[in-house]
């Protein structure tokens, strides 16, 4: 079956999500993602989302534009402050944070906040939200189209930080038992080495050459020697995400 590069990015995002974890999805690709997990594979999947929401009812095609907005309430079993919901994943209730970003560098940091020097910024971008909570105190997934402006080697502002500067630079600062364990982009799947927390090419998508993947790299991305190909979208998987989004508002190609 025919799929293009955000499907195969939004369908292995959904993958990386088990039945019976806590996720806190953020706006865009987690929401969707998030949905489609609990609907293939996941039904103990409970959804929290910013706005306060403990396990809405989503329905299928009525897609929240955002983490923020009243359809993300709808049917919630518990609808607390957004305080009181970030304060979940400091408390570990949360078992993983999904989040997006304009930037991420070699260490999983995430920029959603500018573009250029601090004091005379190319770009202003929305900011946190509640994304430097999620990372700061969850283990996360991220999920984010593969490009050299977006892979950099060091990121321009530390919205949501990642493994810092490497090695044990996360536990040090206080940031003890989170981090990011995978990201997810339309060409392939990244993981962390154990030591350095540099990240690795662990996977590529069917058709992909690892050598696009490190062309679309800001720096000298290590490869994993295991390189292992993912699994193309089933039928069944592409039919619920066209369902999930039919005006394609997530699963856009650039």
């Amino acid at each position: 079956m025919n799929y293009d590069p955000t499907e195969i990015m939004a369908v292995s995002a959904a993958r990386a999500l088990k039945d019976g974890q806590v996720v806190f999805a953020g706006a865009g690709v987690p929401i969707i993602s998030s949905l489609a997990a609990q609907k293939l594979h996941a039904p103990s999947l409970t959804i929290l989302f910013e706005v306060g929401a403990v396990a809405p009812i989503v329905e299928i095609g009525r897609i929240p534009s955002s983490a923020n907005e009243s359809r993300s309430a709808y049917g919630s079993v518990m609808f607390p402050t957004t305080t009181e919901t970030l304060l979940f994943c400091q408390r570990g209730f949360v078992d993983v944070g999904f989040l997006g970003g304009a930037q991420i560098d070699k260490y999983g940091n995430l920029n959603t906040s500018i573009i250029g020097k601090w004091d005379h910024p190319k770009v202003r971008m929305p900011g946190s939200g509640g994304a430097n909570d999620i990372a700061s105190c969850t283990k996360f997934l991220v999920v984010t189209w593969h490009e050299k402006m977006r892979f950099v080697e060091k990121v321009d502002f530390i919205t949501s930080p990642g493994y810092l500067q490497g090695g044990n630079s996360r536990d040090e600062a206080g940031l003890v038992g989170g981090g990011p364990l995978q990201v997810i982009t339309h060409l392939g799947v990244l993981g962390f080495d154990s030591e350095g927390k540099e990240m690795v090419l662990k996977a590529v998508h069917p058709g992909v050459d690892p050598e696009e993947v490190r062309a679309n790299t800001g720096w000298d991305l290590k490869v994993a020697p295991d390189l292992a190909v993912t699994e193309p979208p089933t039928k069944e998987e592409l039919d619920l995400f066209r369902r999930l989004d039919p005006e394609r508002r997530f699963l856009k190609v650039k």
